[in-house]
């Protein structure tokens, strides 16, 4: 790096690119240098909102600046590809919006491209520095959760339809890099159902169950056509469970101490005991922290220390193939589809951290 903050450039300024240029532009570590998009009215918001980064037009501006070092790109999912591929050629690090890829074989390309030239590749899984997640995740690695049982999502709400991606591929993937991070074992199938409602258009509905060799599953319900909008989600663990509301302002995780205990009569085998535990709710105290600021503080670190970042490209990668899956089992009414390569990418990426 040519100073001693990272130089920053980011491609598209639509929905989420200006998210990405303040909290970029709120850290001490990097600086945005430019911002390339074809819309001048976002240009032109972008000057008023940041009057110290440069604009273009021209998305070879930013590969061809030597003081960007990093590209984040905020694009429609079917150019993700495309500009990430681009960046990486240049020799830029990148943080690319979720889907990493449209297809499984296109994301392995960027991660070996990525590698070739010992480049950072980071995927914007968001939800994953949510700090409820990071609770969760914290809760499950201490064991306070027990085996998960399950995870059952809801995410669902008016809106925004998308042209070129289905509903899955544009709010099941939060839930799939959770479910990811979460559970320490790989799916082993996945089945799906979904339809659209608006003639031509992907479909705006799916249910996706993914199925593992223990006794867990997870549950995935994605609507675009909700007259309100839910984000809850129910984990399931031998020891607690957990109510997570995304959409709730404080308490947005609630920790049940709550189960049932089952023992076999020693006189008749096939007879089960089941027992009740009813115990305490806490919620516990959450940072207030944006999730997308220590995103960028992530990527800024893996990109100074050569670190791995938490969602890389192989989780990336993995996240895909089941969006994969799951696209086939909707275009075959449900049949489930094996997930034979997500088990090896997996077990591949965990042999070599």
């Amino acid at each position: 790096m040519r100073s001693s903050q990272l130089g920053v450039g980011v491609v598209g300024y639509g929905y989420w690119g200006p998210n990405l240029v303040r909290n970029f532009a709120g850290s001490t570590a990097a600086r945005v240098v430019a911002v390339a998009d074809r819309d001048p009215l976002r240009l032109a918001a972008l000057t008023r909102n940041h009057p110290g980064v440069a604009a273009t037009a021209r998305y070879q501006d930013l590969l061809d600046d030597p003081a960007i070092d990093a590209i984040a790109v905020a694009t429609p999912a079917h150019s993700h590809y495309d500009l990430a591929l681009m960046a990486l050629r240049a020799g830029k690090h990148v943080l690319v919006e979720k889907p990493l890829a449209p297809t499984a074989d296109l994301a392995r390309r960027l991660i070996d491209e990525a590698d070739r030239r010992g480049l950072v590749l980071m995927v914007d899984h968001t939800f994953l520095y949510t700090p409820a997640v990071r609770k969760i995740s914290e809760l499950a690695r201490k064991g306070e959760i027990g085996d998960v049982y399950y995870y059952d999502s809801t995410r669902v709400s008016l809106g925004l339809f998308q042209s070129d991606v289905s509903v899955i591929w544009d709010l099941a993937v939060h839930d799939l890099s959770i479910v990811d991070h979460l559970i320490d074992e790989p799916p082993v199938a996945v089945s799906a159902t979904g339809c659209s409602h608006v003639e031509g258009a992907p479909e705006n509905m799916a249910h996706i169950t993914l199925f593992f060799d223990s006794p867990c599953v997870a549950q995935v319900n994605v609507n675009w056509l909700s007259p309100v909008k839910v984000r809850k989600t129910l984990i399931g663990g031998s020891k607690k469970m957990i109510v997570y509301d995304d959409m709730e302002p404080t308490e947005k995780i609630k920790v049940y101490d709550k189960g049932v205990t089952v023992d076999a009569s020693p006189e008749i085998a096939q007879q089960l005991r089941i027992g009740y535990r009813a115990g305490d709710m806490w919620a516990p105290n959450l940072s207030t922290r944006e999730a997308l600021a220590s995103e960028v503080e992530h990527f800024v670190d893996c990109v100074r220390n050569g670190a791995t970042p938490l969602c890389d490209g192989v989780s990336g990668l993995r996240v895909v193939e089941t969006l994969e899956a799951a696209t086939r089992s909707m275009a075959g009414q449900g049949r489930p589809v094996m997930l034979g390569n997500v088990t090896q990418a997996r077990n591949a990426r965990r042999a070599t951290a």
